[in-house]
């Protein structure tokens, strides 16, 4: 007879996405009597709610999806960047399959960077494409980062490697974008959408990732941390050191 501890493990073992495994693992324990046991079983039948609330989560993230699926290709849309003093903004377009499984797809603010960083690689790995866009401080601060990030948006979709018939964008219209391709703009979409949440984490992570590696060029500032934000220790820096060469000159006025 297995240990205690070799059953816990064996169910630790388990990958939340797998309720195969989850009701094996019940079949397969059912008959021990062990108080033990008994309450892995009721772990586990907990872990297959969860995943079943998940999935029932992410499909009421597919509304728009649903709604214009017999348009052609759907293509969520997101920024991230507006607000830092520093670095550049980004810009993703993603297209996922139409039988898109992947679950745990949310707001980027609202995962932790381990998540988002699990999710980049599904992402990228199931989506039909991905497109990415920035634009850089300077260009910021020559149009404002309004337009800079219209721009970034336009290369991300530019760079799909199909044509979308329908854009969700989180909260705004895009101009300059083909007539022919439907715009659809929803306010925190994404929170309302699985094609946005996944552009909004590939935006996201693609960003963070550029800003980890300023700051090794940029020591003193705390990049890695902070991303280019506002935060105290940044404006502190920003104080003493004064402005690198990725601070927006139109966003720090008010700290030099």
């Amino acid at each position: 007879m297995e240990s205690i501890s070799a059953i816990t493990k064996e169910l630790k073992s388990i990958p939340a996405s797998s309720p195969e495994g989850f009701h094996h693992f019940i079949a397969k324990y059912t008959d021990d009597d062990r108080d033990g046991v008994k309450k892995l079983i009721l772990s586990a039948e907990k872990k297959i709610d969860e995943y079943n609330t998940e999935v029932a989560r992410t499909e009421s993230l597919k509304v728009y999806e649903h709604k214009y699926e017999d348009f052609g290709y759907i293509c969520g849309i997101d920024e991230v960047g507006r607000g830092p003093l520093a670095g550049p903004v980004y810009a993703a377009a993603v297209v996922l399959p139409k039988d898109s499984k992947i679950l745990y797809l949310n707001d980027s603010k609202k995962l932790t960077a381990k998540k988002r960083e699990e999710l980049y690689e599904i992402i990228m790995k199931e989506a039909l494409s991905v497109g990415i866009g920035y634009r850089s401080p300077e260009r910021i601060d020559e149009i404002n980062i309004l337009q800079a990030t219209y721009e970034a948006m336009r290369d991300a979709i530019s760079a799909l490697t199909v044509k979308p018939a329908v854009l969700l964008n989180d909260a705004v219209t895009i101009p300059g974008i083909d007539p022919e391709i439907k715009q659809v703009p929803i306010i925190k979409g994404d929170a309302k959408s699985v094609s946005i949440a996944a552009a909004s984490i590939v935006a996201k992570v693609t960003r963070d990732r550029l800003m980890e590696e300023y700051d090794k060029q940029y020591p003193g500032y705390d990049f890695a941390s902070n991303k280019g934000y506002g935060s105290a220790s940044h404006i502190e820096a920003l104080k003493n050191q004064g402005p690198c060469e990725i601070h927006r000159r139109s966003f720090i006025g008010n700290f030099i």
